[in-house]
């Protein structure tokens, strides 16, 4: 639209003179910054810039493909996870019925069970987990592209805010670690929320309210794949002082549902999380003035390491208290930050909306993340940022588009918009290295005791990813090592954490495991008197084992019992009680038992081979074939599953298959007990 001109004409005034017009060629053409500005508006740019945004994630991300499942978390929701294992009409009604690991979100573990149906845990196919997991990461990438650009109408903003998201270092452990895919996934519903949202206050018909419909329904489906979308609504009032919506009763209406379905899901995952007994701090207390300390210094640290994504850790320990106290250093964070948030009020507020809505983006969605409710024992953690950080990324975004604005110094604009893509190229660097510290277990726990020398979670986790390896080596230069390993990096667990339960339990199974009775009892024992929720049921079935070993079968029974009250979905407890029950003489129950075990995790070998021997003995042979092609199925590397099946073939009559299954099993370096034949 034109502008009027401020001159009045009067109409009793002599008419103006005329004046020639100069010469065509001397007609000054508009200016290239004019031409550029509209450049960027154009659809067809815009859509380049999501293929670039898209692209460039993908390149940087793409190496989590080869990455394996590691001992931290990915087992309770993938590996041994039942839920995931049954998309039957039942199944998916107790998916959605079932809290995991301390978090009710099913649409997370529905997206598990849609992978596992078709990759199970197929070593060739694990890959589908993790690029589903990039490709999610590159859905709210582009979302958050679209947000920007709708909220600022300034692709620019929105084209660096974008680029910083999808390819920041703080972000990796969202997207390469398969437990993570609860961050992606309701990022994806989160972002689309704040969209709908914003096309809510701008439509001017009837229509609008489908748009609020969709609001609400995407806010759901976030919570239902993260409990910490519960933030959403005050988001949503962010966006309200974004786009100056007037403060009247349609504002407080239109909140009143969100703010509702808000606080019923917080009840919800507040009681999930103390059911699990994540509430807490691995045994630590803190007061609550140590709990403002501490959670201003994570502020603190989550803003530089926004700027300079250095030193980054799968696990950041609390820090441990001297005399009873921490240093008083952490009292001066909370300090710094509410100067930081004075100085952004007092100095923005009403000239600079932009600003305040990042800055106070940021800070609404960490709030709840700062741990003054413990949860778990980090301080802060990398996921933790996935969503809080968009709010500082629409800051710099926004920042760098001021100067691409009529009027301003357009060269500027092109360094500071250089400056931001190779800033972002760097950052894109680092994620791809990062990546690589979540290949599997042993790298991940190294490179967590390379940044955290004093991390008693790492030093356990890694002894008992050792542990396992002496387990499965048949070399006996190699088992001495890995137990070697084991043990040290266990005791350093224990002596960095006197009453941190999980290391006493991995000394346990480690001294079972060669038939140290004593240690170990003393050691699970010990693990029970720390009353850790999680780990009790762990201990009572190693004393189990250990006393049905030694034939004090009374016990034995006891402590499956305790175990299996402690943790009814427990398939290594329920396929060792059905191997207890078969040692008792009771093998029609503990067929029963192998059933249940193979029922609550179809992937575990061991509930189907000793059924398979069961059923043998009842001479129910077909039956005991289907379990042992089964077991070989999940574990073709174990000679004892093949000499087993050879008994089958034999008593069918089937000497060729027999022969060829001892083969088999003398190649994998099996070695029948002496005078055991098929």
């Amino acid at each position: 639209m034109a502008k009027k001109s401020n001159k009045q004409v009067n109409a009793t005034s002599a008419p103006a003179p005329k004046q020639s017009l100069p010469p065509k060629q001397n007609q000054q053409r508009p200016t290239a910054s004019a031409d550029q500005a509209d450049i960027w508006q154009k659809p067809a740019v815009q859509w380049v810039m999501a293929g670039a945004i898209a692209l460039l994630t993908w390149v940087f991300f793409s190496v989590c493909l080869d990455n394996q499942i590691t001992n931290w978390d990915d087992p309770g929701y993938i590996k041994d996870n039942p839920l995931i294992k049954d998309v039957s009409s039942d199944g998916l009604k107790n998916i959605f019925s079932t809290a995991v690991m301390g978090n009710y979100h099913p649409l997370t573990i529905l997206s598990y069970a849609m992978e596992y149906s078709y990759a199970q845990l197929k070593p060739e196919l694990l890959y589908i987990y993790h690029r589903d997991s990039v490709l999610l990461h590159i859905v709210v990438t582009l979302l958050v592209f679209w947000f920007v650009k709708l909220l600022t109408r300034r692709p620019v903003a929105a084209l660096v805010a974008a680029l910083l998201f999808g390819l920041h270092p703080m972000h990796v452990e969202s997207v390469a670690w398969l437990a993570g895919r609860k961050d992606v996934l309701y990022g994806v519903f989160y972002v689309a929320s704040c969209i709908a949202y914003v096309y809510y206050l701008r439509k001017g018909d009837t229509k609008r309210w489908l748009y609020y419909a969709g609001v609400i329904l995407l806010f759901v489906c976030a919570l239902l794949a993260k409990p910490v979308a519960v933030v959403l609504p005050v988001t949503l009032l962010l966006i309200d002082y974004f786009e100056k919506r007037k403060f009247d009763i349609m504002l407080i209406a239109d909140k009143v549902l969100p703010f509702g379905v808000a606080i019923a899901a917080g009840i919800r995952s507040i009681h999930d999380q103390n059911q699990f007994g994540a509430l807490g701090t691995q045994n630590v207390a803190y007061s609550f003035v140590e709990r403002i300390a501490l959670g201003g210094y994570a502020f603190i640290t989550y803003l530089w390491k926004a700027i300079l994504p250095l030193q980054l850790s799968c696990f950041y320990p609390y820090p441990q208290k001297v005399d009873g106290a921490i240093s008083g250093s952490y009292y001066l964070y909370p300090v710094g930050v509410i100067l930081l948030l004075v100085v952004v009020v007092w100095a923005f507020l009403k000239k600079k909306k932009t600003i305040v809505f990042g800055a106070m983006f940021f800070l609404v969605n960490i709030v709840l993340l700062l741990q003054f409710i413990p949860v778990g024992g980090a301080i802060l953690a990398d996921r933790y940022t996935y969503i809080p950080y968009l709010g500082l990324f629409f800051m710099a975004g926004w920042l760098v588009s001021e100067y691409f604005e009529q009027g301003a110094k357009r060269q500027i604009g092109y360094i500071l918009f250089a400056a931001s893509v190779g800033y972002s190229m760097y950052l894109g660097y680092l994620s791809t290295e990062r990546c690589k510290a979540w290949y599997d277990t042993s790298s991940l726990w190294r490179d967590e005791i390379e940044q955290q020398p004093l991390a008693p979670n790492a030093y356990n986790n890694l002894g008992f990813e050792y542990f396992n390896k002496f387990n499965e080596s048949v070399d006996q230069n190699k088992r001495k090592i890995y137990y070697d390993s084991a043990s040290t990096l266990l005791n350093k667990a224990i002596a960095l954490q006197k009453d941190f339960a999980n290391p006493y339990i991995s000394l346990g199974e480690l001294e079972r495991s060669t038939q140290q009775w004593g240690p170990a009892k003393m050691h699970y024992y010990k693990a029970i008197s720390l009353n850790d929720k999680q780990e009790t049921p762990n201990a009572y079935l190693g004393l189990a084992i250990i006393y049905a070993i030694n034939q004090n079968f009374d016990s034995s029974g006891i402590c499956f019992r305790m175990a299996l009250k402690e943790r009814p979905y427990f398939p290594e407890a329920v396929s060792n009680y059905g191997n207890f029950l078969d040692m008792t003489g009771k093998t029609d129950s503990a067929i029963i038992m192998y059933g249940v075990a193979v029922s609550q995790n179809p992937d575990m070998y061991a509930p189907l081979l000793n059924r398979g021997r069961a059923l043998m003995r009842k001479n129910r042979l077909d039956e005991a074939l289907k379990d042992f092609n089964r077991a070989i199925e999940l574990n073709p590397q174990m000679g004892e599953i093949y000499y087993t099946r050879a008994s089958v073939y034999a008593a069918k009559g089937n000497t060729a298959q027999a022969q060829s299954d001892m083969e088999k099993a003398r190649a994998l370096g099996y070695n029948a007990p002496q005078g055991a034949h098929p």
